[in-house]
């Protein structure tokens, strides 16, 4: 298959935002851009805490850090707008406080009050809908503003200051959305997005130093997601029921995941999947 006709993969901007954001020089560039006045903050202060999913190795979140044992960032980079960020912030926070105590062994029917980090959500929302929200909340979507026993805030990104970091990839998924309009999900529409990016000293570094790793993530000869879909519609035809969906799903994602992990290319892993005569687009 020619390079050119290879296609992207549609996950392609949260798989560069996760690549980008698991050097913690970058995450304290992330958390200067968030807190101007944090000056002091060095990579030792950070500790990365993202979600992983078991099963897959897939994040769960796109990226969760502690900064200097007081406060814990979880942030979402996401293309499609939905204030259902919210319920997912809320469960990833969870699951994180979790982790730390019993990372820190923790006991939480002690008669002592714990300390714990304070906590902050953020989405970076990098599509084409206006969203006009810088916070939304728990309690203002779903329950009409109520007080209630919990809430949940979650702050809205969709631009920053000129030339930090998040600028940078917002700017970044800009261009590349601008180039696959152009030439399609192909290799000349990457080719072209890191060199303007290069150019404009959009993410510049971290690009040159990890062009092979972009070209791997963004250019695939095979679609997770893609075959995922297809397999959803196939087991909807033959009337099987959405929760037994889900679990082979889990099963396929495992399967796919050992055999990357045993060193079985994407393009054989193409060819298994073929044999199993289910169309994957």
């Amino acid at each position: 298959m020619n390079d050119n006709k290879k296609i992207v993969k549609r996950n392609v901007k949260d798989s560069v935002f996760t690549s980008l954001f698991q050097d913690t020089k970058y995450i304290v560039e992330l958390y200067k851009a968030l807190h101007p006045e944090a000056d002091y903050v060095t990579e030792d202060m950070i500790e990365i805490v993202t979600l992983k999913n078991i099963l897959t190795d897939s994040l769960y979140n796109d990226l969760g850090f502690m900064m200097d044992k007081r406060l814990i960032v979880l942030v979402e980079a996401q293309s499609t707008w939905t204030v259902n960020i919210i319920i997912r912030g809320l469960m990833y926070l969870v699951q994180t406080y979790q982790d730390y105590i019993e990372k820190e062994e923790l006991n939480i029917y002690s008669s002592k009050k714990l300390e714990i980090p304070k906590p902050e959500l953020y989405v970076i929302y990098t599509g084409d809908k206006k969203v006009e929200e810088k916070e939304i909340s728990l309690s203002e979507e779903y329950f009409g503003g109520d007080e209630t026993a919990l809430d949940v805030r979650v702050k809205v990104i969709t631009e920053s200051r000129e030339g930090d970091i998040i600028n940078q990839y917002v700017m970044f998924t800009h261009i590349l959305n601008d180039r696959v309009k152009t030439h399609g999900r192909t290799k000349k529409a990457i080719d072209e997005t890191i060199k303007i990016c290069k150019d404009r000293n959009i993410l510049k570094e971290y690009l040159s130093n990890h062009e092979s790793e972009v070209h791997d993530i963004m250019f695939s000869l095979y679609d997770d997601e893609q075959i995922q879909k297809a397999m959803m519609r196939d087991a909807r035809k033959e009337g099987i029921k959405e929760g037994e969906m889900r679990g082979r799903m889990e099963g396929i994602d495992a399967m796919i995941a050992n055999m990357r992990k045993a060193g079985i290319s994407d393009e054989m892993i193409q060819n298994i999947a073929n044999m199993s005569q289910r169309p994957i687009s």
